[in-house]
């Protein structure tokens, strides 16, 4: 199965805009809850939760509340704008700053991904050349002014290597025709083909038996099929 790692978007914004509007206000920076996953300091503003609550941190995209802007979305009316040109369900907004010297350390974002119905976008606001972010092992730049779809189910990590803070606009939405068609028509795209988890299919095909029937014996031939396919398909193992 081929699925999107990660693809840079047709998005434009005004980068120096929310830099500005980030200079105003009275803000307080929560810090992140996910303590385990990154060493220094990482601190999020919430700009859109569950229910409007700006003291929220974390992004439940399974909680049943409504998404509501925050008190601080009306500091920042260029994200406000932004926000109202993308054409897809939009679900949490919120900065997230990296603070220098700080370490996210490698982690995944389970099931968040654009195969999964959600898409995490990434709009750098203040970064540094010295801002290493990783997906699995490859480094990826995310320049200030870009739009970025990061597959946040894959493997990922960042380090602020540079001087200053590391602030990125991180908006999740759910993926619909609109948003299908910006990441499929990306300048910058990279797709990579993933196993399929087979090692579900034994249990199947012995509940399949049990059923006795034509519809489940079909379905058993097609499943082993699959099975004989994957073992074909592994490297021989070195001999001697």
């Amino acid at each position: 199965m081929q699925i999107i790692r990660y693809a840079r978007l047709p998005i434009g914004y005004d980068a120096h805009a929310i830099q500005n509007e980030l200079t105003g206000g009275n803000q307080q920076w929560l810090p992140h809850l996910n303590t385990y996953h990154y060493s220094g300091g990482w601190q999020v503003l919430p700009l859109r939760s569950p229910g409007g609550n700006h003291l929220n941190p974390v992004p439940d995209l399974m909680d049943n509340a409504s998404f509501l802007d925050t008190d601080y979305m009306q500091l920042f009316p260029t994200v406000k704008k932004l926000v109202s040109l993308l054409q897809c369900p939009v679900m949490s907004v919120r900065f997230l700053n990296l603070r220098a010297g700080s370490v996210i350390k490698e982690h995944r974002d389970h099931q968040l991904s654009f195969e999964k119905g959600e898409a995490r976008l990434h709009f750098p606001v203040i970064t540094h050349a010295d801002v290493e972010f990783y997906s699995e092992d490859q480094r990826i730049i995310l320049n200030e002014g870009e739009c970025w779809y990061l597959n946040a189910n894959l493997p990922h990590r960042v380090s602020n290597n540079s001087s200053i803070d590391r602030i990125h606009l991180v908006i999740d939405c759910k993926v619909n025709p609109w948003l299908t068609a910006m990441v499929q028509g990306a300048p910058q795209i990279a797709i990579k083909e993933e196993e399929e988890d087979l090692s579900h299919y034994p249990a199947m095909i012995e509940n399949l038996r049990q059923q006795d029937n034509e519809a489940a014996r079909q379905l058993i031939i097609k499943l082993e099929q699959k099975l004989k396919d994957a073992e074909r398909s592994r490297p021989a193992a070195a001999q001697g």
